[in-house]
């Protein structure tokens, strides 16, 4: 007979402390144990709603040490509930070492769920969902981030991605780089919160938007981009190139039709990639 406890993922707020499900409320009352992202960060959380529930801080730095504590815990038959800071744990957050090995060991995991930037920003968008994958956040280095942006371009379809504040400039100028000034994108800014903004344009013009005001450049990030869906390993200058000077004397279509005559790009994603050229010409 499994005596042991159950791990609980318990999503919290992104933002509104009001977005918390009753359920969530309950387990978080009635578990053993909160093991918690950052504790002085929740311990709002907890007092809003009367939870005294004791917290433990679990969170990237210790996750290791914590996860075979925490399973001894589980392992006796009490139950825990795991929170990131915001949203829903494991979404670009510290737990899959813990979640993981209880599943290997035979405990329940029980997700409670509820608030996340990333279906929370995309219900918004109004862009495809159909065919959307989630990148989180891309590499801190410029050199690795372009090379991130340039496998995930050959995508066909949407990719979300969140970003911090002090990277967000450099960021939207490497996607300008890699998807095109004319690719169609949105972001969300302090979802949920008293100055949260939803903006959808294209690359240039989202970031443009940042540029203008430093209080644009302030806060949490969840950004997509509609990729027309350009293989990572062709050369994106050579193929614009190609493009405008084809559209120079043809139409766009007639200019993918010979490009992909020319190459092994299909020729729908050029000729996606032709109308976001024709359009930064006609911005110009």
């Amino acid at each position: 007979m499994n005596t042991a406890g159950t791990l609980y993922v318990v999503a919290t707020p992104i933002g509104n402390l009001e977005d918390i499900t009753l359920r969530a409320i309950r387990v978080l009352k009635e578990v053993d144990l909160i093991a918690a992202e950052d504790t002085r960060h929740s311990q709002k959380l907890l007092q809003r709603y009367g939870i005294s529930t004791k917290m433990i801080p679990f969170h990237q730095h210790n996750q290791a040490h914590q996860t075979n504590r925490l399973v001894k815990h589980l392992s006796k038959g009490e139950s825990i509930a795991l929170i990131c800071d915001a949203g829903t744990p494991l979404i670009s957050d510290p737990g899959q070492t813990l979640v993981a090995a209880s599943q290997e060991g035979g405990i329940s995991v029980v997700p409670v769920p509820g608030a996340s930037a990333l279906t929370c920003s995309l219900s918004a968008f109004g862009i495809p969902v159909e065919n959307t994958i989630f990148a989180g956040f891309l590499p801190a280095k410029k050199t690795d981030r372009l090379a991130r942006l340039k496998q995930l371009r050959s995508h066909q379809g949407s990719i979300v991605f969140y970003e911090a504040p002090h990277r967000i400039v450099r960021v939207l100028k490497d996607m300008r780089v890699v998807f095109g000034d004319g690719c169609e994108a949105c972001i969300a800014r302090e979802m949920t919160k008293i100055h949260e903004e939803i903006r959808r344009d294209t690359l240039a013009g989202l970031d443009n938007w940042v540029m203008s005001l430093a209080s644009n450049q302030k806060g949490e990030f969840v950004i997509a981009v509609v990729s027309s869906g350009l293989p990572p390993d062709d050369n994106q200058e050579q193929i614009d190139h190609m493009l405008n000077v084809l559209m120079d004397e043809m139409s766009a279509s007639k200019s993918a039709e010979v490009a992909s005559r020319l190459g092994r790009v299909s020729r729908n994603k050029l000729y996606r990639r032709a109308l976001q050229l024709k359009d930064n010409r006609s911005d110009k």
